[in-house]
């Protein structure tokens, strides 16, 4: 065991050491930032409207209009010929024009035409006809005598609620927040065991191309000089992971204060009136209220605790084989790729899985995926984050993790036995076949 810490610790202090290890760990979170604020400023503080003029021959509107939206701008002409709003669009004093005749049936089924100077975009499309047939029922409606808040309460009246057995209410944003949580976490292990099983692995073929191995392994045994570079490795991308977060949450709390508009950026807009203001205000009250509340009924100690035992049993599990094949292989890359599809299939099946999970936890093919220990470290977070015992079982967990460590335990004796005979060896292309004949021949 003790020389397993101190392999561990020089795969840790060689790579903490380094200028990249730095660069990546610092670095790239501040520039992830500073795109994120470049996106959020430009988003933000750019004015791109797009103007349309309508032209109400037939008094429809009554002359009024109110924008709804702040990159549509509707604005009412009048007494504009249609040879003037196309001498408008050539000097690009609006973007399009709608001309509703003097003879336009409002409760018929015209059609009203909008011509612009350039092409619009599908998006804008869908946003600039929602907006006017807003505008064209609600005057239908009052022409009728009927008020669109009474259409509104009459859609708006029955709701389905969702109870749990124990009478716990489910709401729609708990529930889309356990479904965020859930593929968040479980695609950030999914990463995290690729790109450090992959360090594993390019560490184990850097020693023995360089034959560093054939020195070490004299007064190391290779078991111990596998396990020492798994856990030191390993630290490495817990330490570098723990970094990321807290950069991450503290970068997230200085974007209030970066763009304090950005709050209040729907909200107090000067083409709203004041009733329209405390309305949306209202709105986004009780939205922001119920977030809080999804985020209360979400259990994040336990996701947070599973996550980390996930996290260290997949990067284990997995990285023991990859430093198997490191093993096995030269200086030529193409040989490593060979070897690793038996390896990074079980990762790419537990990601098709998890999207099953995080939309149905309990559904058969989601309880084999967080049982099963090769998928169980990314399908068993998409399940974990419904909370217990609504996405997963207290037996299923404590199964799933007993599971996971003996995989972890089969897997480590698995590759111990070919990392034993593979670090050694030069010259030669394995094949899985002879690898397998490594693993089980008695010492």
């Amino acid at each position: 065991m003790n020389k397993i810490a101190l392999v561990a610790k020089r795969e840790f202090l060689s790579r903490v050491q380094k200028k990249t290890f730095l660069l990546t760990t610092i670095l790239l979170p501040l520039l992830i930032f500073v795109f994120y604020a470049m996106i959020i400023y430009f988003s933000v503080k750019t004015e791109d409207r797009f103007t349309i003029a309508v032209a109400d021959n037939a008094n429809i509107l009554n002359n009024k209009l109110e924008n709804k939206k702040d990159d549509i701008n509707f604005t009412i002409v009048h007494n504009t010929t249609a040879a003037q709003l196309d001498e408008q669009l050539q000097q690009k004093k609006c973007d399009g024009y709608i001309i509703i005749p003097a003879d336009y049936d409002l409760m018929g089924r015209d059609s009203l035409q909008l011509k612009s100077g350039k092409a619009i975009g599908i998006m804008t499309r869908e946003k600039i006809q929602k907006l006017l047939n807003d505008i064209l029922e609600e005057k239908r409606l009052m022409a009728l005598n009927i008020s669109k808040a009474k259409i509104d309460s009459i859609q708006n009246s029955n709701q389905l609620q969702f109870t749990t057995l124990g009478g716990k209410k489910e709401t729609d944003t708990k529930a889309g927040i356990s479904y965020g949580v859930g593929y968040i976490s479980g695609f950030l292990i999914y990463i995290i065991l690729f790109i450090y099983g992959t360090m594993v692995m390019r560490g184990v073929m850097e020693e023995k191309t360089n034959r560093i191995a054939e020195v070490i392994v004299s007064s190391v045994k290779p078991f111990q000089l596998m396990m020492g570079k798994i856990t030191g490795i390993g630290a490495v991308g817990l330490i570098q992971f723990i970094i990321w977060i807290v950069l991450v949450i503290g970068l997230q709390m200085i974007l209030p204060l970066l763009f304090p508009d950005l709050l209040h950026h729907t909200v107090n807009t000067p083409m709203q009136p004041g009733a329209m203001q405390a309305a949306q205000a209202a709105n986004n009250s009780g939205a922001i209220h119920s977030i809080m509340q999804g985020l209360n009924d979400v259990n994040f100690p336990l996701i947070i605790g599973c996550f980390i035992f996930y996290f260290l049993g997949g990067y284990f599990l997995y990285a023991s084989l990859f430093a198997a094949v490191g093993s096995a292989v030269n200086e030529d890359p193409q040989d490593a790729q060979s070897l690793l599809l038996p390896i990074t299939m079980p990762i790419i099946f537990a990601m098709v899985i998890m999207t099953k999970a995080v939309n149905d936890p309990n559904s058969s093919l989601a309880v084999f995926g967080s049982l099963f220990p090769l998928t169980s470290p990314i399908v068993m977070m998409a399940r974990i984050a419904h909370g217990i015992p609504d996405g997963v079982s207290i037996m299923q967990l404590v199964l799933s993790m007993g599971l996971l460590i003996a995989g972890f335990l089969g897997t480590t004796w698995l590759a111990g036995k070919i990392y034993r005979t593979g670090i050694l060896l030069y010259g030669k292309k394995p094949s899985w076949k002879e690898m397998w004949k490594w693993a089980f021949r008695k010492s």
